[in-house]
């Protein structure tokens, strides 16, 4: 096997285990918030892993130049997407799991 493949491969495996890492905190994670922030900050790292390793899979050719704007369009798109999504939630009146146990708190002092 070659060196390239060998870190390619570990460049996969360790995207997937982001992607999936990412996929536990969906379920595990308390609030909208904290499943938001786990949900992108992995899936960008994720992306960037898997596609690493495709890259180094190729010839360096026109599939090279199809997975670079891939991934571009993805390290732009996914954190605005994750961005606008918390900050629409927030405008709607969502609030963390922090705030509400304030709240809380704060009704049973009156």
């Amino acid at each position: 096997m070659h060196f390239l493949d060998i870190f390619s491969s570990i460049l996969l495996l360790a995207g997937v285990f982001f992607g999936l890492s990412g996929a536990v905190g969906l379920f595990r994670f308390p609030d909208f918030f904290t499943r938001v922030h786990a949900a992108s900050v992995t899936d960008s790292i994720a992306a960037i892993l898997i596609i690493g390793g495709l890259l180094l899979q190729t010839s360096f050719d026109l599939n090279t130049a199809k997975l670079v704007f891939i991934l571009l369009f993805l390290m732009i798109t996914s954190p605005t997407a994750s961005h606008a999504l918390a900050k629409s939630a927030r405008h709607g009146g969502l609030l963390t799991l922090a705030e509400t146990s304030t709240e809380d708190k704060q009704e049973k002092a009156q």
